[in-house]
């Protein structure tokens, strides 16, 4: 298939040269007038073959995977950066990294993005627990990733040996473009 698309181009090209090649202009009878003919320079390419071309990875997994850089940060209630965090605190700054805004405040980012039922659960949703005043963010394989309360610091726990669950949220959802380099 595609060596006949090849050669399906390669006549177009041709065709295309030999229509408007400086002969052609000459053999229409010009009667004086400059005409601008088109040269095509034909190289003989490789082509390469492309084993495996991997597909941008999603948003929330890189978040997820950013977010474990800060595991033994200092709680911090009120804390927004890498000096401390509180739990609401943490998402927002790993979000934040990957251009997306969410609130200082577990409350309000439980009313964003769309339910995901426990069992559906992809890196990146973020966990609720006690009454959703506590936020995580889930990494996989039932573990999440949060800033738990005052003398602890960033964390990766299990969702079963945290009490209290109360739902999650998907955010985000789709591929990034190329937010690696930024």
């Amino acid at each position: 298939m595609i060596a006949y698309l090849r050669s399906v181009l390669l006549a177009v090209v041709l065709m295309y040269g030999i229509a408007v090649s400086p002969s052609a202009v000459l053999a229409a009878g010009t009667t004086g007038k400059r005409h601008k003919a088109f040269r095509f320079k034909v190289q003989r390419v490789r082509w390469l073959a492309v084993k495996h071309v991997a597909p941008p990875m999603p948003i929330g997994q890189l978040a997820a995977s950013y977010a474990r850089r800060f595991i033994g940060v200092p709680y911090r209630w009120g804390g927004s950066s890498p000096s401390g965090f509180d739990c609401s605190g943490f998402v927002r700054y790993v979000y934040e990294r990957f251009g997306v805004d969410l609130p200082h405040s577990s409350y309000a980012d439980y009313g964003l993005g769309r339910y995901v039922s426990r069992q559906q659960l992809k890196p990146g949703d973020l966990v609720f627990f006690n009454g959703v005043g506590h936020v995580g963010m889930y990494v996989g394989n039932g573990r999440f990733i949060h800033a738990p309360h005052s003398g602890t610091s960033v964390q990766v726990s299990t969702l079963a040996s945290h009490g209290g669950y109360d739902g999650a949220r998907r955010v985000v959802s789709g591929f990034t473009r190329r937010l690696l380099g930024r």
